[in-house]
């Protein structure tokens, strides 16, 4: 059943092709961080593998968002690795190759990356497709990618 939220197939098609790249960009960005929580080793190994870990735990909490979002408009969220792979934007990098302050710096650009992504996305789903609840949505987890680059960039500097 198409839902009538007062958004044409045409709009509603539009945001949630904006989802669907952010729910696979949340994904990789959350098996990245994943990984590297896993891998990370030097003396800084104890803190960054917590803060890896309430940063993997916050994005994982975003991927169920976004995923509920998709639904909501009457989209299907995509599940698969291979979809993810191919609908991002991010790429995935090995964790036990890098040391403790590559990773850092490459979660930090990934963030980034998200960052810039859901600004344009949130101007376009309100501007482009009428979707105002979208575009409130996406600045709240606007926000939230935000203040992880903060901690981040705070532990590069």
């Amino acid at each position: 059943m198409e839902p009538k939220i007062g958004l044409t197939q045409e709009q509603r098609a539009g945001v949630i092709g904006l989802l669907k790249t952010l729910l696979a960009d949340e994904y990789i960005l959350y098996t990245k961080t994943r990984n590297y929580h896993w891998n990370v080793k030097g003396p800084l190994f104890s803190d960054l593998h917590k803060f890896f870990e309430s940063q993997y735990e916050a994005i994982d909490e975003s991927i169920d968002e976004v995923a509920e979002r998709i639904r909501a408009l009457g989209g299907v969220a995509p599940g698969s690795l291979a979809e993810m792979l191919a609908l991002g934007t991010l790429r995935e990098t090995p964790g036990g190759g890098l040391n403790a302050q590559e990773m850092v710096g490459s979660l930090l650009e990934d963030h980034e990356q998200v960052i810039v992504f859901l600004r344009g996305s949130l101007e376009t789903s309100a501007n482009r497709f009428g979707d105002a609840g979208t575009s409130d949505f996406l600045t709240g987890l606007m926000e939230e990618h935000e203040k992880m680059a903060w901690m981040l960039r705070s532990m590069v500097e």
